[in-house]
């Protein structure tokens, strides 16, 4: 399969975002979700978009409207999550402040796509998924626009367990 069989595309995610009734997109803009950003920076209608400094900020404000009864989504890249690790063991393991968490996996090649990223040339892939088991955050790969049903049990599984849940971003997300 080419990229194109992996690139979901931004009006797919925006009907997931609708469908799991999110408020508040906070973000620190990345490659992988271009699309979806000017998607997002378009309108949405009853979703507010909310640009941060840093993946720490994001964290701590999303956890801040989560508190206040608000349903945000955390859009990053996992460069930025990696930068984060502190605040997300703080916000969400040991406060139990459920949080979903919509990271791109920049820098995964194209002949990656359909094998495991565990195997990826790029250090920053291949110990994405290790290092998300090893802390205990839960984790689910978009590999499809099928795939976009992880979100709704992203949600549920956050609350249940008062946690993180991290939907990877396995491709550029399309133009739609």
């Amino acid at each position: 399969m080419g990229l194109e069989s992996y690139s979901i595309p931004a009006s797919d995610f925006v009907s997931a975002i609708q469908r799991n009734r999110v408020d508040h997109v906070l973000t620190v803009p990345d490659w992988v979700q271009l699309a979806l950003h000017a998607q997002i920076e378009a309108g949405i209608p009853g979703v507010d978009r909310l640009n941060c400094c840093n993946e720490n900020q994001t964290l701590t404000v999303a956890a801040g409207l989560t508190i206040g009864g608000k349903r945000p989504l955390v859009m990053m890249q996992n460069q930025g999550l990696y930068n984060c690790v502190n605040t997300l063991r703080a916000v969400c393991l040991d406060a139990h402040i459920p949080l979903v968490l919509l990271v791109g996996q920049f820098g995964r090649e194209y002949d990656n796509l359909g094998q495991e990223p565990t195997a990826s040339r790029r250090t920053m892939v291949r110990i994405m998924e290790p290092m998300l088991k090893a802390i205990d955050i839960p984790f689910f790969r978009l590999d499809t626009s099928a795939d976009l049903t992880r979100m709704d049990h992203a949600y549920a599984l956050a609350r249940e367990k008062g946690t993180a849940v991290v939907l990877l971003v396995s491709a550029p997300i399309a133009w739609s």
